[in-house]
């Protein structure tokens, strides 16, 4: 029998396994259950491929968005793989045409909606190929979904328990790039699957720097932040269907390409946005988190937040969106009071039980005190998941550390003027007094008679907004929704009024952003990661591979990444294979790819080869 490492190497074009890959491998092949926990980008999808190559039957992928199922069966059918999904965007005669095939045995894998694996219909396809051992394993993609915990709860999720009832003897792999543990416990109590092996790897990112900033004219910043990144494809993402338009309409004034994507979209106009960003280069999509989840764009450069996620898994899953590729990638935020508001009232607005509003508001809590670390943020990323790290070096705050200082007396001040205040009133209300700023609403109240009124004149309101966000991010402060954001005061908060702690905060800053570092360090991580040569000739062959590529995917219809990842061209233009057996050692190029593109590669290396050649002897000659 042919062993997972051929297939890897014949079929993938790759050489050796990753991290975990070939234990899970092992683990399937031999009948085994697994639940896998890998970031994205580490190469999930090949724990189940490799092993539906290998076992008898056809393997059978749960998979929640019908982008995901479309470009990761083109991607299959790219490299030789008999493959194929169903969903509700298929006529009737194709899906027709795939059951028939799926009985046929003429498929390996096959992608398939939760809520239409569930149908009688469907499982009837499942008992027949059962009853004939043609069962190879059930892969069940974005786990996470199952979890009433989690930030994409999807209900079809739970009857997937009924595979490993229906049918005992078929290995299942569950797969998912964000679940803290309580997810964990979920995943594996609502799938039955306490025999599985649990693979965890590494969480970190490290091509991803991650920078929060001070929400301070929000649009002008973004654009700022953009402009480091001109012709890159990315995401911004935005809490409100009517911020999505209005943003997207903004930066398309301002000369960037850039398309809205919300659930309040008609369904022709979400699908043509999706595939400009998955097919052109240098799209930016403005989007809710409808956008996302599954998105298999290798090269999206940057995700950027312009308003607070739900949790930090929310966080971590939508920035993992960036940088799949694994070369230098940013996830950029800006982040106000208001956002903590906001959250709050959503959460104390839900209709879930008191046990959920209990765990979805210490996420909250645990994403505000990420927002507002002064260490690594990528430790502290890696800590909510249970795992260990040094400084990383690759964050704003490990870059341009913030200024510490004894904000012990200001919070002893800010706390005093909830309190007195009746804490009745929000943050800006709050710094009124602080400041003894005579406004209608301070007179109205008689504020201006408060004993802390005025005491905070010394510090400006930029500084106090940092203070109370910090209080708030410590849970020395509540933002009580119902009450229109008024700041309470927690048990938390009574050591400092009564003077028996001290408290550091982190220095607001009083300079523009620096992008120096960013982009200094960005080039140089590029540079690293990719190792491509710089002189002429090398970018002119790059960037004619790139050019056939479009060419390709055009006329295919499918993203260009399907056809070759940048890895691969760069790989290709620095070693300028001379024959197929060249061509095959180059990673992403496997034997169906070399059959079929090998000759129209290794032509345009050619002719490139003999450019080059022609100038260098011109620049002899002179």
């Amino acid at each position: 029998m042919t062993d997972p490492l051929s297939i890897l190497h014949r079929t993938f074009g790759y050489t050796s396994f990753r991290g975990p890959q070939a234990k899970i491998i092992e683990q399937i092949m031999v009948g085994g259950d697994a639940l896998v926990l890998m970031p994205t980008g580490g190469g999930k999808s090949l724990c189940y491929q490799i092993p539906a190559l290998l076992r008898p039957g056809v393997g059978v992928v749960v998979s929640p968005l019908i982008a995901l199922m479309q470009d990761q069966v083109d991607a299959l059918l790219q490299v030789g793989v008999r493959a194929a999904y169903l969903n509700s965007s298929m006529e009737w005669a194709a899906a027709s045409e795939v059951e028939r095939n799926l009985i046929k045995g003429e498929l390996d894998l096959i992608y398939v909606a939760p809520e239409r694996l569930m149908t009688e219909r469907f499982l009837d396809l499942l008992d027949e190929l059962s009853s004939a051992d043609r069962l190879a394993l059930f892969a069940i993609d974005e786990a996470h979904c199952v979890s009433q915990w989690g930030h994409d709860f999807r209900p079809e999720y739970i009857q997937l328990s009924l595979l490993h009832q229906r049918y005992p003897k078929v290995p299942r792999i569950a797969l998912t790039a964000t679940a803290d543990e309580l997810t964990r416990r979920e995943i594996v109590t609502r799938l039955g699957l306490d025999t599985a092996k649990i693979f965890i790897s590494s969480f970190d990112r490290p091509n991803i720097c991650y920078t929060v900033v001070e929400r301070n004219n929000p649009r002008k910043q973004l654009l700022e932040f953009l402009n480091n990144h001109r012709g890159e494809a990315g995401i911004v993402y935005c809490l409100s269907r009517r911020k999505v338009d209005e943003t997207a309409a903004w930066l398309s004034l301002q000369g960037v390409t850039a398309l809205p994507y919300h659930a309040g979209l008609d369904s022709p106009s979400r699908q043509a946005h999706q595939q400009r960003f998955l097919r052109e280069d240098g799209i930016i999509m403005v989007a809710t988190i409808a956008f996302g989840m599954g998105i298999d764009k290798p090269d999206v450069r940057f995700v950027a937040h312009l308003d607070l996620p739900k949790s930090l898994e929310a966080y971590y899953q939508e920035t993992g969106r960036a940088g799949r590729d694994g070369d230098a990638a940013e996830a950029w935020m800006t982040y106000g009071l208001n956002d903590v508001v906001i959250h709050r009232q959503r959460i104390d607005e839900s209709i879930s039980g008191e046990e959920q509003k209990r765990i979805e508001r210490g996420k909250l809590d645990a994403l505000l005190a990420w927002c507002e670390t002064p260490n690594c943020r990528r430790a502290l990323l890696l800590k909510y998941f249970s795992e260990s790290a040094l400084a990383c070096g690759n964050c704003d705050t490990c870059l341009e550390p913030p200024e510490l200082w004894d904000g012990t007396v200001a919070a002893q001040k800010a706390l005093s003027a909830a309190l007195r205040s009746g804490q009745r009133y929000g943050a800006g209300h709050l710094i009124d007094i602080l400041r003894g700023k005579l406004t209608d609403k301070i007179t109205q109240n008689e504020h201006d008679k408060l004993p802390t009124f005025g005491v905070g004149a010394e510090l400006d309101e930029t500084t106090w907004r940092s203070v109370f966000r910090q209080l708030l991010a410590a849970g020395m402060l509540h933002a009580d929704a119902s009450a229109f954001g008024a700041l309470r005061l927690t048990e938390a908060s009574r050591p400092i009024l009564k003077g028996e702690a001290h408290l550091s905060l982190r220095r607001s800053p009083t300079k523009p952003e620096s992008k120096a570092w960013r982009n200094s360090g960005r080039q140089m991580a590029t540079a690293q990661s990719i190792a491509a040569p710089g002189d002429m000739p090398t970018a002119a062959l790059f960037n004619a591979l790139r050019q056939w590529r479009g060419e390709c995917a055009r006329e295919q219809g499918v993203p260009a990444y399907v056809i070759m990842h940048d890895r691969s061209l760069l790989e290709l233009a620095a070693r300028q294979p001379r024959d197929i057996n060249d061509l095959l050692g180059v990673p992403g190029i496997g034997q169906a790819k070399a059959n079929r593109y090998g000759t129209t590669l290794l032509q345009l290396i050619a002719e490139a080869s003999v450019v080059s050649e022609r100038r260098i002897a011109e620049v002899a000659s002179d």
